[in-house]
């Protein structure tokens, strides 16, 4: 069977699981490992498409955005009239979009899971809506996403081990008929997610029956839902033991440098993760000497750069006491610019992980970036 999405293996690291591909989608090719800005209502907060394309020195060229918020408004039937997502909001690039299964397990009591799916509440206007696996399926489809995530259930942590394996199980269910469902495989592509909380076992469990299906990626879901960060890198370290070399393998919602560091060294491929455009609009900002609060008053009179080391838009422009200037007086041009940095910052060092990954020296360049960041 010829699938729409297809990933090429460049190179393995000799010392660690970090290693450098390109998958290739219906439109157009991503290097891996890769960080997808997050477009969650078919718009990167803050920023226009043309400059999420242009982010770092290869561009952003794949996207993230989410079903659940894009079923609720404007509604998928709309987007397809408009001839999908792509033409929707002028993105020329890839696109994944999420199942929903996140955004309805975030939705507490506000839901109910049963084995047909999951009956919620909208958080726009209270009235109830019934997502199952199909309907995820159908919803994806009419985005015309080029990476569809399978529908599944997030366990939160902590959860006891029987909750957790019954979900997991659920989980395997819903993803046979999420592929049952999915005929358009030389269009779009249905990734499997892994499941089994914090338990090993389970972990290693989720994966064989997802990996039986043989399907073209699979992702890594139920971490950073709360455990501690060293908890989620115990897990990870076996969980991509578990996947295919020849697939492209993505932790979800997962985006602070130092994480991307330690998923990378692991194994993995793909990462996404609201985080950089989130504080940036509470006035938060990535750079290469750490965090940088544009709120702090010793920025009032700083006419230098936000990072010197960076060569982004708002760098090379702009400086520390105009950003913080215009944040402190509510400007939106103050979310624009710190976002289209922190986008940025991230995209580019994906970039320089995958540079160090070619050169063979992608321990030597994490020494090198955590003795200059300091603390996460």
């Amino acid at each position: 069977m010829k699938h729409a999405v297809t990933f090429e293996l460049k190179k393995k690291d000799a010392r660690t699981k970090a290693r450098r591909g390109c998958v290739h989608t219906p439109h157009g090719s991503f290097e891996t490992p890769v960080f997808m800005p997050v477009g969650t209502q078919a718009t990167v907060k803050a920023m226009k498409p043309e400059d999420v394309a242009r982010l770092g020195s290869e561009g952003a060229n794949i996207i993230l955005s989410n079903t659940y918020h894009l079923y609720l408004r404007p509604g998928h039937e709309l987007i397809k009239k408009a001839g999908g997502l792509h033409k929707f909001m002028n993105w020329k690039g890839a696109i994944l979009t999420d199942s929903g299964g996140f955004q309805v397990f975030s939705l507490g009591k506000m839901r109910k899971i049963t084995e047909e799916g999951v009956r919620f509440q909208s958080y726009i206007d209270g009235s109830y809506h019934m997502f199952t696996p199909e309907k995820s399926m159908e919803v994806q489809e009419a985005l015309g996403s080029d990476i569809m995530m399978a529908f599944d259930e997030c366990a939160a942590y902590p959860s006891e081990r029987k909750y957790v394996e019954d979900s997991l199980e659920l989980t395997t269910r819903w993803l046979k008929r999420c592929k049952e469902y999915h005929k358009n495989v030389e269009e779009q592509s249905l990734f499997g997610i892994m499941q089994g909380g914090c338990f090993k076992d389970l972990r290693k469990r989720s994966a064989e029956q997802i990996v039986e299906l043989d399907l073209p990626g699979y992702a890594i879901g139920g971490l950073s839902v709360g455990e501690p960060k060293e908890l989620m890198y115990e897990v990870l370290d076996d969980c991509v033991d578990y996947l295919p070399s020849d697939r492209p393998r993505y932790l979800m919602g997962v985006g602070s440098p130092d994480c991307l560091f330690e998923g990378v060294e692991r194994g993995i491929d793909m990462f996404d993760c609201v985080l950089p455009t989130r504080v940036a609009r509470h006035g938060l900002a990535f750079t290469s000497h750490g965090k940088v609060n544009i709120k702090n008053a010793k920025n009032a009179e700083d006419f230098g750069p936000l990072d010197p080391e960076c060569d982004c838009y708002v760098c090379r422009n702009y400086s520390r006491a105009y950003l913080r200037s215009i944040f402190m007086n509510d400007e939106i041009l103050s979310s624009m610019l710190l976002s289209e940095h922190n986008l940025h910052f991230l995209v580019s060092t994906m970039e320089k992980i995958r540079k160090a990954i070619d050169e063979d020296r992608f321990l030597e360049y994490k020494k090198e970036f955590y003795d200059k960041y300091g603390q996460f």
